[in-house]
């Protein structure tokens, strides 16, 4: 349980939030509380929300009555009335996370603890229009079918991450002419919503991988924070005082396509050097094949000396991209992560850091690390991110210290 003390408490919110016609954003606020103070007690509640007790106490019993919240012990002992420590239901909600990737999909299922409980991911060589969103819904039936009737009762919806422009890549993957304009007219979230009758949110899938990271580390959470995920392009986000920095349509912090000089000092974007992709082009250059399917079960030792070289360019150019995303925002923390073994990723974050020792940095020179989801990333963020529109505060970040 965590102690909760003036250095780790939010600010009370807005003391006005208990005048009526405001009582979902209470109840939002008292659920992101409990969630961010596990152990909390309807007192504690009530000073830190800037609630009335009365009010608090009855946000609390609405919430346990719908099964989102759950009581411990109480606690004995201490002055005053003995405290009731009051958790999240791990159980209380369930939401499917989905990535449309460039040459894989992923379903999963998330639980309202953040705990993945099935998941299911397929390989293909380009996005095909035809086909996948008939092969997306037969794995969610395939997911709901295993789901108890508790589960499926608290089942919440769809999260569904992709590329924000499919049209503007898909036929550099061989994908047939014509794809690319249909792709272009495809409401994602629309399609997955009319097949499953589920309600379903759309985030870009560098945005959700970004905020599947952020979620992913140990309080206290960095208040300025990048994800570079590298995968078939290079996906990034931007969670800047535990907010998502999504932009106007939701395809903002596009760090991918970030200017960084190529091995002959020319300029080119992240993607052309750190993707999955540039590795693609090194090995065809040298009369070889990128291998099929998931890169988790590639033998890597069979693709060098092309490997080595391409992390080291990745590196550098991830390392570039850091310092010029850090000298527009302040970032506290950058975590480098992709759809690689866990041992390939690790010297893709080394290089990274070594070539960040080398580069002129005005200020405090960046920090970067590993990230903690690899190629669940994605997935997982849409799945949290469905979690966090439906139940939790807006202004996240108060709590997120």
């Amino acid at each position: 349980m965590q102690k909760i003390s003036p250095a780790n408490a939010p600010e009370p919110l807005a003391r006005g939030f208990a005048q009526s016609g405001v009582r979902i954003a209470n109840e939002r606020a008292v659920l992101t509380l409990i969630a961010m103070n596990a152990g909390a007690s309807n007192a504690d509640l009530a000073r830190l929300s800037g609630l009335g007790p009365q009010t608090t106490s009855r946000i609390v019993s609405d919430l346990e009555a719908r099964e989102l919240v759950q009581r411990g012990e109480v606690l004995r002992g201490r002055r005053g009335q003995p405290a009731t420590p009051l958790f999240l239901n791990p159980d209380g909600a369930y939401v499917i996370g989905v990535e449309i990737g460039w040459r894989h999909f992923e379903v999963l299922l998330l639980a309202m603890s953040g705990k993945t409980l099935a998941s299911i991911r397929r390989s293909y060589e380009y996005p095909d229009i035809d086909t996948i969103f008939a092969e997306v819904c037969a794995e969610i039936a395939t997911i709901r079918a295993g789901m108890s009737e508790c589960q499926a009762g608290r089942l919440i919806g769809i999260g569904v991450a992709s590329p924000g422009h499919i049209d503007s890549n898909v036929e550099r993957l061989g994908a047939p002419v014509g794809q690319a304009d249909r792709w272009r007219e495809v409401d994602i979230a629309g399609r997955l919503a009319a097949s499953t009758g589920l309600d379903v949110g759309w985030v870009n899938d560098g945005n959700a991988a970004c905020w599947g990271e952020w979620l992913a580390l140990q309080r206290p959470r960095p208040l300025g924070f990048a994800a570079f995920h590298v995968g078939t392009f290079v996906g990034a986000g931007i969670a800047n005082d535990g907010t998502v920095w999504e932009g106007r349509t939701g395809n903002a912090a596009n760090l991918g396509a970030i200017m960084v000089p190529d091995a002959d000092g020319r300029p080119t974007g992240v993607h052309n050097i750190a993707s999955i992709l540039a590795l693609q082009r090194r090995l065809e250059q040298a009369g070889r094949q990128l291998p099929h399917g998931n890169p988790l079960n590639w033998d890597w030792s069979a693709l060098e000396p092309v490997a080595e070289a391409w992390l080291d360019d990745a590196g550098r150019a991830l390392a570039t991209a850091v310092v010029s995303t850090r000298a527009v925002i302040e970032l506290d923390l950058t975590v480098i992560d992709g759809i690689m073994p866990r041992a390939v990723v690790r010297q893709l974050v080394d290089r990274v850091t070594h070539h960040l020792a080398l580069l002129p940095v005005y200020g405090e020179r960046p920090l970067v690390a590993m990230g903690h989801l690899g190629g669940a990333a994605a997935a997982t963020g849409a799945a949290q991110m469905m979690l966090f529109r439906r139940y939790f505060s807006r202004a996240w970040n108060l709590f997120a210290i």
